[in-house]
């Protein structure tokens, strides 16, 4: 019956060990101002279409579209 107790302390120091790299990670999230997210969200976008610019500018033409 004693292995029961270790693996029960083990569950409860599992979820407050998650707990805590949660609460973090929600801390450094809210820390971020709203003009550092318009900046990073528009810095995404850019990066997205200038990759998706070069894929379109490699690939052969599609010839089902018309």
């Amino acid at each position: 019956m004693r292995w029961w107790k270790i693996l029960g302390l083990a569950g409860v120091a599992g979820v407050a060990a998650t707990g805590a790299v949660i609460a973090r990670a929600e801390r450094r999230r809210q820390a971020y101002t709203p003009d550092e997210i318009r900046t990073r969200l528009r810095a995404r976008l850019e990066e997205g279409s200038a990759r998706e610019a070069a894929e379109d500018g490699a690939r052969p033409p599609d010839v089902s579209r018309s």
